[in-house]
């Protein structure tokens, strides 16, 4: 067979052209039937010219069913390639990565995007860019444009390596949709929106795509136009651009899905019913084309939304129940605490107030560590004005971790989430003491961690500075220095560390202290003769002037009497006259007055033996003299000892 290969394979390309794949195929097909699969030379171009037809699935299985060992090795970046159009992720960045080859570098990039592995991305893409060629260098920028929006949307870059938008990203318009996409993940929308109106601009006026391909390209820069009009509240505008956007025409699913939610939230309110057949109006998103986490997140929230505002409750119950029962486990994951919300929210059944809780207090006994379940009790707790209980919840599931030995457990019960939300509870009901002992052992334990969460070791620092107890003293100094170590050039942290070694000379006065705002700079706006003018020192006089109300101030200052306080006529006696003198007496008991008269047959007199608040006479107290004499001796027992019962020896 290997003589018939040269003849074979110069037929098949004088009966079809370069660009002609599905002729190329079919001659392909011939020549592996005559020759019963064997030809390796025809199946290596079958598979590529199944990938240039974009027949992924088929390529994949015809390298895993066709292909022998001889061929294996020659072909593995061909299939690595269909496994990551396919949607086989992991093993298409796992079979590249082993691979040594620019375009394998290019394959496991792009898998690990998909994967969302932006620092592993990252590191490819500084590697093929260190391989500089001229024609891939634009395609590279743009790649790396995404990878950075993708790595602030997750939370992977922190504020010091943020590279800001700048005028090499306005020279294109994917270039500008990626600088869009990382503002949007900082949250900056304003500065977003710039960026998409000048990716549309220089979209609309590309000299190098068709009509057809750039409609493709506007649709999702306008979803995304929509995305950021409506994070800003400009509904009239953001329906204008609905009503401009076709998103059936999307070619790709997970866009066509997208846009619909952000076009059903621009409209206005509508039946729950209908909303919830537009909703579910799309195909299903195919594994190749699936949605990143801070997509699919909140589209599953509006899905469970829907779902309970139509009754489903039935529905989201079991369609959560599958998340909840492969994490028996404490966890943080987002997915995780949204099904635990909805579950919740659908056990509670649209009730309010006790009735809500009733529903779901059950649910707590068969899942206690449940994280989004204890979250959402409390606040139902807090909605019901019961923040004692929601306090008694949070720190009985911290017990429960404080008990357990897992290294995991430590760490979601020092989690900043969960340490703000018990700190939170404490400062409504003015625990303050609770507030500092709760954030001191949270950093006690993140302290010694790398990557600790430096916004809460800045709120303990701070708690514990105002202690003066010398042991927070000591920690609050070694939480400032870790903080100073991460980042230095932060001014708070800077401000903690000079505060947190006042007793050091040069920490007070050496270059941190330099880094903060001047005292003199601070006092610059600050009339000194004015605050001493206003009453740094003020009178008695000055003082009950301050407290008087502004009516009273100008009778005084006008010599007259301040107006009387008017009392109720409900508080006075019925026979009160206000022209006549009150009785001076009016305080003392009936027959201690001077004019009293006893009725006739009995006498007028004190009776101090039966008077209470009386004289009394001392010689006749027993008790006292005793007590008197037990004091005087000093021995200190004689107060202790019981008086024996009458008639007892």
């Amino acid at each position: 067979m290997a003589a018939l290969l040269p003849s074979s394979l110069s037929s098949l390309l004088k009966k079809s052209s370069l660009d002609d794949h599905e002729q190329i195929l079919s001659e392909c097909d011939k020549v592996l039937k005559s020759a019963r699969g064997s030809d390796l030379e025809m199946q290596h171009v079958k598979l590529v010219a199944l990938l240039k037809l974009d027949r992924y699935e088929e390529a994949a299985k015809f390298f895993e069913n066709n292909i022998g060992a001889d061929l294996r090795k020659k072909v593995e970046l061909e299939y690595a390639y269909a496994l990551y159009k396919t949607g086989r992720l992991k093993e298409a960045a796992d079979l590249s990565a082993s691979l040594k080859s620019r375009g394998a570098d290019h394959v496991e990039a792009q898998s690990r995007y998909r994967l969302e592995e932006s620092i592993r991305t990252s590191e490819l893409y500084k590697r093929i860019r260190s391989q500089k060629l001229d024609a891939e260098e634009f395609d590279l920028r743009v790649n790396q444009g995404a990878i950075d929006a993708q790595a602030q949307w997750l939370g992977h870059l922190n504020s010091g390596s943020i590279r800001r938008p700048g005028r090499e990203d306005l020279e294109a318009f994917e270039t500008a949709y990626n600088a869009a996409c990382g503002c949007i993940a900082r949250g900056e929308y304003a500065q977003a929106e710039m960026l998409l109106k000048r990716a549309k601009e220089l979209c609309k006026h590309s000299e190098d795509l068709t009509d057809q391909q750039k409609a493709e390209e506007l649709l999702p820069i306008s979803v995304q136009q929509l995305f950021v009009l409506q994070s800003q509240g400009k509904m009239l505008e953001a329906e204008t651009l609905a009503g401009e956007v076709n998103v059936q025409e999307a070619s790709d699913i997970s866009t066509r899905k997208v846009g619909l939610n952000n076009v059903l939230l621009t409209g206005p309110l509508i039946n729950p019913f209908l909303a919830h057949r537009t909703f579910h109006s799309t195909p299903k998103i195919p594994q190749n084309d699936r949605l990143f986490t801070y997509q699919s997140i909140p589209l599953e929230s509006n899905k469970s939304t829907i779902d309970l505002q139509t009754f489903k409750y039935d529905g989201v119950m079991s369609s959560n129940a599958k998340a909840l029962k492969v994490h028996s486990v404490p966890s943080l994951s987002p997915e995780v605490l949204l099904a635990s919300y909805f579950n919740t929210a659908a056990h509670a059944k649209n009730e309010s107030g006790k009735a809500a809780i009733r529903n779901v207090l059950p649910e707590l006994e068969k899942r206690p560590n449940d994280i989004g379940l204890i979250v959402t009790l409390v606040q139902m707790y807090v909605i019901n004005g019961d923040v004692t209980s929601a306090v008694e919840l949070v720190e009985q599931f911290f017990k429960r971790l404080d008990d357990s030995m897992a290294d995991a457990g430590d760490d979601i019960r020092f989690n900043p989430m969960l340490v703000s939300l018990l700190t939170s509870l404490y400062t409504h009901r003015g625990q303050k003491g609770g507030v500092k002992h709760e954030l001191a052992k949270a950093a006690a334990y993140w302290r010694t961690k790398p990557n600790a969460p430096t916004t809460l070791l800045t709120a303990a620092g701070v708690s514990l500075l105002e202690s003066q107890n010398q042991e927070d003293a000591e920690l609050a100094s070694a939480i400032f220095s870790k903080l100073r170590e991460q980042q230095p050039e932060d001014k708070a942290t800077v401000a903690g560390y000079v505060a947190s070694h006042a007793q050091d000379d040069e920490a007070v006065s050496g270059p941190d202290a330099d880094k903060l705002t001047s005292t003199s700079e601070l006092v610059r706006n600050i009339n000194i003769d004015a605050l001493e003018n206003r009453g740094i020192p003020q009178s008695s006089n000055a003082l009950t002037k301050a407290q008087l109300g502004p009516a009273k101030r100008r009778a005084a200052a006008e010599g007259g009497d301040p107006k009387p306080k008017r009392i109720r006529k409900s508080r006075l006696p019925k026979d009160y006259d206000e022209n006549k003198k009150p009785d001076p007496e009016r305080w003392l008991p009936m027959r201690d007055r001077s004019y009293y008269r006893p009725p006739k047959g009995k006498k007028k007199g004190k009776r101090d033996d039966r008077t209470q608040g009386g004289a009394v006479d001392e010689s006749l107290n027993v008790d006292a003299k005793s007590a008197a004499v037990t004091v005087s001796t000093g021995t200190g027992g004689g107060a202790n000892k019981k008086k024996k019962g009458k008639g007892k020896k």
